[in-house]
């Protein structure tokens, strides 16, 4: 069973950093896309960022420039490095993994940005 557990959340003050983690189980990362998305209470889930199996890399234009993603194969786990947060980069952030047409989710963790 595929299953992915995100961890890092946590209350950073503005300008700060912060880096999310992704584990895989169940299915190796190696061959597979991967997304970080994020999600507000009652609004729709949105894309932040992409890393296919070569590790090409795609970002929302809200966070081009600050946010990061990577790929570590040996640990299957993917890494989503936010710098210079600001409050509306406040959400839940998943992961998710497109294994052979499949989608599977995490359950998300809290990310807040506030002084």
């Amino acid at each position: 069973q595929v299953q992915l557990v995100e961890s890092g959340g946590c209350l950073v003050q503005p300008g700060g950093s912060l880096r999310l983690s992704c584990a895989a189980s169940g299915t190796s990362i190696s061959f597979a896309p991967m997304g970080w998305y994020r999600q507000a209470p009652g609004k729709e889930r949105e894309l932040v960022a992409t890393i296919t199996r070569t590790s090409n890399t795609n970002f929302a234009d809200s966070v081009k420039g600050r946010f990061t993603v990577s790929r570590d194969n040996a640990k299957n786990t993917v890494y989503l490095q936010m710098n210079s947060l600001k409050p509306e980069d406040t959400d839940v952030y998943y992961c998710n993994i497109h294994p052979n047409g499949y989608l599977f989710w995490g359950q998300g963790t809290q990310i807040t940005v506030s002084s």
